[in-house]
């Protein structure tokens, strides 16, 4: 069945490449060549990263934070032939672009993205497009989504509790006491009022159902959704993720043994 869905996802991205107006992007490393498709609707960050893979910015530089079920993060310039156990991978404050978050373009296994610094020092979640990163994740389970969507929701349903509960709480602690059947009355139809405007209640957040097949299949990295912008998707080679993701690494998650871009080209 996960091969079956994984064919889809990989015939659609086939399909959108086809209909995409930027060229596809090729990843040549020392793993086996990555291609992947921009995405038309985060303009700013492709015709940013395409100036830099024409200069041959990231050409020779490595993937220098590798973490397991997470990304493979690479393209820092002072990864370019950097000794062995040497601590690498500084940002630039000079290229930052300000973020094109796209609710339908989330963080499954393949997502190119761009890392960023944290929100203490970056309240506006700008990328540092000097660097680009591509997702590993992990499959996640049905239930595990749905509790993701539950926590998001909970203080939509706290606040119906609030109006609809509160007011009748003394009576029902009275009751619980005198009269258990009409505590068990009043309790359910409360319980019941507040599911029912629960269920119409606006403002809830849900994964979209693309989201959910995916991360229930080929797996993804949910939590950083929203957080960080992604700006397209490997469409071939999904393999070599795999085989970067998989490289012992040191205390800094750079790979024990480089895990080297040769070159990033056009095509």
């Amino acid at each position: 069945m996960k091969k079956t869905v994984l064919a889809i996802l990989l015939c659609c991205a086939a399909l959108l490449q086809a209909q995409t107006k930027y060229p596809t992007i090729v990843i040549e490393t020392n793993y086996g060549t990555m291609k992947a498709m921009l995405y038309d609707d985060t303009p700013r960050h492709n015709d940013h990263y395409i100036r830099l893979i024409r200069q041959g910015y990231f050409d020779g530089t490595l993937f220098h934070r590798v973490v397991k079920n997470f990304v493979i993060q690479g393209g820092a310039q002072d990864s370019r032939n950097a000794p062995t156990g040497a601590q690498i991978g500084s940002g630039r404050t000079d290229m930052e672009l300000m973020p094109e978050f796209r609710e339908h373009h989330f963080h499954k296994k393949g997502a190119l993205a761009a890392p960023r610094k944290g929100d203490n020092e970056n309240p506006q979640k700008k990328s540092d497009a000097s660097q680009l990163y591509i997702v590993h994740g992990k499959i996640y389970t049905p239930g595990r989504l749905d509790s993701t969507e539950m926590s998001v929701n909970i203080p939509i349903k706290n606040e119906i509790i609030r109006t609809h509960y509160l007011p009748v709480k003394e009576e029902l602690a009275r009751l619980k006491e005198s009269d258990p059947w009409k505590f068990n009355a009043l309790l359910d139809s409360v319980l019941n009022l507040v599911d029912s405007l629960y269920l119409e209640a606006p403002g809830k957040f849900f994964l979209p159902d693309g989201l959910k097949e995916a991360y229930t299949t080929i797996g993804g990295a949910h939590h950083l959704d929203g957080e960080y912008t992604v700006f397209g998707e490997v469409t071939h080679g999904l393999e070599v993720i795999d085989k970067i993701a998989a490289l012992e690494v040191d205390g800094n998650s750079r790979p024990s043994q480089d895990a080297k871009i040769i070159r990033i080209y056009t095509e």
